[in-house]
């Protein structure tokens, strides 16, 4: 039974590691070609270039970086390269984790229409408030990456003293522990802005709709659809990493009890929260969407 389920979920892990891939270069790949027609390029489709690289690179070290732990264990235990795996996950979790916040709160600002002074300010200046939101998160990065540093220096310092097998896998789980926690305490920002900015979006649909009532006796108009494409858009993020989360969990428990099965499951579930959100970031944005479409038509046809 244990064999069947591992088959399974390499199975699962492999077509997740090709959506991923293949939906985030097709990202990627689509809005270069215009960034180059065109010569030009919207702020969205620059979150959205960023965040697709970011994203990649994340597939690329959760799938490396659990081979190696479950098939070279004593690579991890001896610190060889370590600290270059556990800091390349945590500066492509976050620049994934942030730059899809950032994209909650451009479609916030871009799409609701609240009367606030504040608001309004924010809405005018959009460009120049996504990129100080971007530049400061370079801060919390350099603040979680220090954090993991000494987290690193204090594990290296008691497997030196101890250099036996038990302790030094013992103690892997605890310090595997201690940087899994500080990371997700990290993401608690951004997860809290991209909820809040969930909340303010049905708000501002709720308000959209009231006057849509009392003006045009509820028939939809193009910006009830935008508001509802983007809080599915939202809300799929924020289940998603719900689900990374829980992901990290998983990964800690087969750590602390060395179970390979848990270990899988863990990594089937972390891989699929950057393919499937950019899947869905592909259908919910019309010109990645006709282009996928175009694209699907083309290879049917051969």
């Amino acid at each position: 039974m244990e064999s069947v389920l591992q088959s399974i979920f390499t199975l699962v892990n492999i077509a997740e590691f090709i959506i991923g891939n293949l939906s985030n270069g097709f990202i990627v790949l689509i809005n270069c070609i215009e960034w180059v027609s065109k010569k030009q390029l919207s702020p969205v489709d620059q979150i959205l270039i960023i965040l697709a690289i970011s994203r990649i690179g994340l597939i690329w070290e959760i799938l490396v970086s659990q081979f190696v732990f479950l098939h070279y264990p004593a690579t991890f235990v001896t610190g060889t390269g370590l600290r270059t795996v556990i800091f390349s996950w945590a500066v492509t979790n976050h620049f994934s984790l942030w730059l899809a916040t950032i994209l909650s709160i451009f479609y916030l600002l871009k799409i609701s229409s609240f009367s606030s002074p504040a608001f309004l300010y924010l809405k005018w200046r959009v460009n120049k408030v996504i990129l100080m939101i971007l530049l400061g998160t370079l801060v919390f990065l350099f603040l979680n990456l220090l954090k993991i540093n000494i987290h690193f220096k204090e594990w290296l310092y008691r497997c030196e003293r101890n250099t036996s097998w038990n302790f030094n896998m013992s103690d892997f789980a605890t310090f595997s522990a201690s940087v899994k926690f500080t990371t997700t305490m990290f993401s608690l920002t951004p997860f809290t802005v991209a909820l809040i900015s969930f909340l303010l979006l049905i708000f501002s649909l709720w308000k959209h709709l009231q006057k849509m009532q009392l003006n045009y006796k509820g028939q939809r108009d193009p910006r009830t659809q935008a508001h509802i494409n983007a809080l599915k858009i939202v809300i799929s993020f924020l289940l998603l990493y719900a689900s990374f989360c829980l992901s990290i969990l998983l990964s800690w428990i087969s750590e602390v009890y060395q179970n390979e099965l848990v270990e899988m499951l863990s990594q089937t579930i972390a891989v699929f929260y950057p393919s499937c959100h950019s899947l869905l970031l592909i259908l919910g944005n019309p010109k990645l969407r006709q282009a996928s479409l175009s694209v699907a038509a083309k290879v049917w046809v051969k």
